[in-house]
């Protein structure tokens, strides 16, 4: 595909971008690259000046650069054909697109699925091998389900949504459109919900259910458990990253974003736009604004207001948490002056008690 070519396309599929491109070159590109990886023919990008050295260094015929003259005089210099917006990651994504198309089976259904009389199926759907899916299920148009899924009892799922292989929907949850979900993943799973009781451990039954609406993605291995009453929601366009537990009741907000491993216990309240990264914690019943940013590790033990930043454990404003880091590495030399005052001090006593 012609650089020109790419342009336009890119133009036409611009999201919040102005797109500009220098006037000279015309390369054929043949597929994307990371910059430090890049050969002829391949496109790459560059996301901001701290970034300028690797301009010198790459082998990509094309970059998609940030608005910066400075930038993309040292692109022409090198002969590279550029193309310069706000946003250069997200047209490099959209770069990609142009390039790759995900693995998409012709639809059909495989002669080993096994596949209740009662499911009503949508058209265009593809089921694999080995798939299992049980009574009063659900299947909307162009849904694809790989080898090896279970969909239990009275499961929706709603069209464009993909199951990927060995992954579990469990009974009477409902799947927006344009969903995804990963291999090994668990949707709608048994709450953690057990009563102590002098005898032991009494089990509450999680009669409720699981509920991702459309462009919910949820990870590799990740569980979204259902409740005992009421239901587990994931809103729309929530993206969730493998090794990700969300506990039973928790309700999550449009376009939030969960790193791996991060963890809600049950009944959490997350709001839109809140970004987990990995290994973050959140307590039962705890409530995240709008906004807020929860970074790595942290472990959040109460409330966390809308737009704000918090780190650590328990969790703290992601400021206070930066300077409480840079004294903690102080803690041995402080300790070591604390020690010499109360030798002072002491000295100094059994001087006024000798007098």
């Amino acid at each position: 595909m012609k650089f020109t070519e790419i342009v336009e396309k890119l133009q036409s599929a611009a999201i919040s971008n102005s797109l500009t491109s220098n006037p000279d070159g015309n390369p054929e590109i043949t597929g994307t690259a990371p910059v430090d990886e890049a050969s002829p023919g391949t496109i790459s990008y560059i996301e901001g000046g701290r970034f300028a050295a690797q301009i010198e260094k790459t082998a990509a015929s094309a970059l998609v650069l940030p608005q910066d003259e400075t930038l993309q005089a040292k692109a022409e210099e090198r002969g590279i054909a550029w193309i310069g917006v706000r946003e250069p990651r997200l047209v490099f994504a959209q770069a990609i697109a142009l390039f790759y198309k995900p693995f998409r089976p012709t639809p059909e259904i495989h002669p080993t699925a096994v596949i209740h009389p009662s499911v009503a199926i949508g058209k265009e759907v593809y089921i694999g091998p080995h798939v299992v899916i049980q009574s009063g299920v659900k299947l909307g148009d162009f849904v694809c389900i790989h080898p090896n899924v279970v969909v239990y009892p009275d499961v929706e799922i709603g069209s464009n949504t993909v199951l990927h292989a060995n992954c579990t929907i469990h009974e009477r949850s409902r799947l927006g459109s344009d969903c995804v979900i990963h291999s090994g993943a668990v949707i709608g799973s048994e709450g953690f919900g057990f009563v102590p009781t002098p005898q032991g451990w009494f089990k509450m039954e999680q009669s409720g259910r699981t509920i991702l609406e459309d462009g919910v993605e949820v990870g590799c291995n990740s569980a979204i458990d259902r409740p005992a009453v009421g239901e587990t929601r994931i809103a729309r366009q929530t993206k969730i990253d493998n090794l990700v537990q969300i506990g039973h009741g928790c309700q999550v907000g449009q376009n939030c974003a969960f790193a791996g491993q991060a963890g809600l216990a049950g009944g959490v309240k997350v709001g839109n736009r809140v970004l987990l990264a990995g290994q973050a914690g959140v307590a039962n019943q705890s409530k995240i604004g709008d906004g807020a940013i929860v970074t790595a590790r942290a472990g959040i033990l109460s409330d966390v207001e809308a737009g704000t930043t918090v780190s650590g454990t328990p969790g703290m404003p992601h400021k206070v948490f930066l300077r409480a880091t840079a004294i903690y590495h102080r803690l041995p030399e402080m300790y070591q002056t604390l020690r010499r005052l109360q030798r002072l001090q002491e000295r100094d006593e059994e001087g006024e008690r000798a007098k």
